[in-house]
């Protein structure tokens, strides 16, 4: 039996939560769902400029951990900006940090 997932720990939330190309020539663009978890963790290594280690230090995970959710994230940012997909970001396994609302962070 596989153990279950450890909640990862998400300090900011995004502002938008939907994201898709403007001008698409497409009618129904596939939708692409990022996991709140692999948001943080582009925000994390991406904008904050933090090593895998320090992501997941942060995100209270393993840094395999993190390399897996960061290579899926990355993955799907490929996939909408060359096939002029949606972008959602929503659910995962996550808990907030103390302090911290579940609404966007200002």
């Amino acid at each position: 039996m596989p153990r279950p997932c450890k909640k990862r720990r998400i300090c900011a939330m995004p502002h938008t939560r939907h994201f898709g190309p403007k001008d698409s020539q497409k009618l129904h663009s596939a939708t692409v769902i990022m996991s709140m978890d692999e948001y943080e963790c582009i925000r994390l290594i991406d904008l904050e400029a933090m090593t895998q280690e320090q992501c997941a230090a942060q995100m209270q995970v393993a840094r395999t951990t993190v390399q897996a959710i960061y290579t899926s994230a990355r993955k799907k940012l490929a996939r909408c900006l060359v096939n002029e997909e949606e972008l959602r970001i929503e659910g995962g396994d996550v808990f907030f940090c103390e302090g911290r609302s579940q609404t966007p962070c200002a």
